[in-house]
């Protein structure tokens, strides 16, 4: 039986990233194999303040870009959610062919 592969995708503001994250920290503890998809900009936040060796060793810590430009405001949360929902599905689709791919080998 293979293991099962989770995919975490927390909505891009930062208040929505650590929950997550202690959740996927948990599924992989049980055996599951977790990948987190965060926002490019919210997962350079994340590797600053992250324990690499806590996190990063049980959970695969991937991006995806936001669609907003890195001096944009993140916290113009309708700008945020419009830009996220036109970029990231065609972006989230990729990383899950890359990911399929891979799995396969």
């Amino acid at each position: 039986m293979e293991t099962p592969h989770v995919l975490a995708i927390p909505y891009p503001s930062q208040g929505h990233v650590i929950p997550l994250l202690e959740l996927a920290q948990r599924l992989a503890q049980h055996g599951f194999k977790v990948t987190f998809v965060n926002s490019e900009f919210n997962h350079k936040r994340v590797m600053n303040a992250l324990d690499r060796d806590n996190v990063g060793n049980h959970v695969n810590l991937v991006s995806i870009p936001d669609g907003l430009e890195p001096w944009e405001d993140r916290n113009d949360l309708r700008k945020l959610t419009a830009s996220a929902l036109e970029v990231m599905p065609g972006k989230l689709e990729e990383l899950i062919e890359k990911i399929n791919g891979t799995d396969k080998n």
